[in-house]
């Protein structure tokens, strides 16, 4: 580090280094930041810690520093995304407070979505002509993992405001441009629906564009507040995909759950009907010497957690309206909203316990997900699955996104899909020489 509190990075050796590396070093990240401004004829200033970790990122993604981001949603389908989704409701206040200001400057102003997908892309004409060259547009990815280091796929992915300039972009088609985007919430739970973003040239490398950008954001979250009034008292939300201890809101208040209590609440919120205790107690332990008196002691002490009104008995139940985000995700496959529902996706069901109930409802749910995403055949879907945290190893779903992603971003998933067969085969190799050998 410098004593401005940037990286210093060198500059010797070749270009390849930054991506072929799972963990580049900062002098190959130097050595590709050269050769994208053009083999360092100009002089470059110090990598901000936040744009080399963020191009670390990219090349561990095997972004291509000549690609371009790849349009994924076009017409009927684009059209039926902005419909059904929450930024919908704030563009006139986005629009209002950006638009003249995005026209008068030959800016852009661009709306996203959390998985990095442009749900609208409006502003100068001229300025719209030209972003076209390097898909800048409604329905194209900007995420980090396809489009490398950007303003927009970059909030996302640290969640939090950023401004990028220029030649910090890992793309070379994007270098000409400066851009500034923060994050929007959805205001009553939280929950990451996508960022706000002005795209345009040299005007906007100022310090106002970030704040701007970031008060409009914060007022798209005010005006969402106020369309959509906080849910009943009387429903609890809970949340357990992606965790190993669920979140659970009742009551006006937001408590983490032990790996225990989130098992029993996923279970008996996926049995609104309730169950018996010898039932309760198979779907809880594997072990089938443990007691129904353990079980009712964990429910007890989920009751005085809780409050005694909410967990009933005879049978075991819910007394409540329970909005878990599992199920939104079963209930958009169900009426077919497949990019919906991989958006509600945060990851597996309480993905480290061992409850053979929670087994099961985990595995159900992926496996009816992971088969609607192959029978779709998106490649944009597929790669964000693929890129997600409980996909990057998922062999079968790297296979069906290498038979539809289009050629030109075909030499990353082969690759990819190169090192898990490596994997994979190293592995069996050392179980076989670990087994024990049979005399003859």
């Amino acid at each position: 580090m410098t004593t401005n509190g940037t990286v210093d990075l060198d500059v010797e050796a070749e270009l390849s280094d930054a991506w072929v590396t799972s963990e580049p070093d900062p002098g190959a990240l130097r050595r590709a930041h050269d050769a994208f401004t053009g083999g360092g004829r100009m002089p470059l200033p110090p990598v901000r810690p936040l744009v080399a970790d963020s191009w670390r990122r990219s090349a561990r993604a095997r972004v291509s520093p000549d690609g371009a981001a790849c349009v994924e949603l076009a017409d009927e389908e684009l059209a039926g995304h902005r419909e059904e989704h929450p930024l919908s409701a704030a563009m006139p206040v986005i629009r209002e407070l950006m638009g003249t200001y995005a026209t008068d400057g030959e800016h852009l102003l661009a709306v996203c979505d959390a998985a990095g997908r442009m749900l609208w892309v409006e502003g100068h004409p001229g300025t719209l002509r030209r972003a076209r060259a390097m898909n800048f547009v409604a329905g194209a990815r900007w995420s980090e993992s396809v489009a490398g280091t950007n303003a927009p796929g970059t909030a996302i992915a640290v969640d939090r405001p950023v401004q990028v300039f220029s030649a910090e972009h890992f793309q070379r088609p994007v270098q000409a441009w400066t851009c500034a985007a923060a994050p929007v919430h959805d205001p009553h739970t939280g929950r990451l629906l996508g960022a706000v973003d002005i795209t345009g040239g040299d005007r906007l490398a100022h310090p106002h564009s970030l704040a701007f950008v970031q008060a409009v954001a914060r007022a798209a979250e005010s005006h969402l507040a106020l369309l959509a009034p906080p849910p009943a008292a009387d429903r609890v939300r809970l949340t357990a995909l992606g965790r190993d201890e669920a979140l659970i809101g009742v009551a006006g208040r937001r408590l983490q759950l032990s790996r225990r209590h989130s098992e029993i609440l996923v279970l008996l919120t996926h049995r609104p009907d309730g169950v018996s205790g010898d039932e309760l107690l198979t779907l809880l332990y594997e072990d089938e010497s443990v007691t129904p008196v353990t079980l009712r002691a964990e429910l007890s002490r989920l009751r005085g957690l809780l409050g005694g009104e909410l967990v009933r008995s005879r049978p075991y139940r819910l007394d409540a309206v329970v909005d878990a985000d599992f199920g939104t995700v079963d209930r958009r496959l169900g009426s077919g909203a497949l990019s919906a529902a991989l958006g509600a996706y945060a990851g597996p069901l309480l993905p480290g316990s061992r409850a053979p109930g929670v087994v099961r409802l985990r595995e159900r749910l992926s496996d009816r997900l992971r088969a609607a995403l192959v029978d779709r055949g998106d490649p944009g879907l597929l790669a964000d699955w693929t890129y997600s945290t409980w996909g990057e190893d998922d062999v079968e779903m790297w296979r069906a996104l290498s038979e539809v992603v289009p050629a030109s971003g075909q030499a990353p998933v082969l690759a990819r899909l190169r090192a898990l067969d490596a994997e994979l085969s190293a592995g069996a190799t050392a179980l076989q020489r670990r087994a024990p050998q049979t005399r003859r």
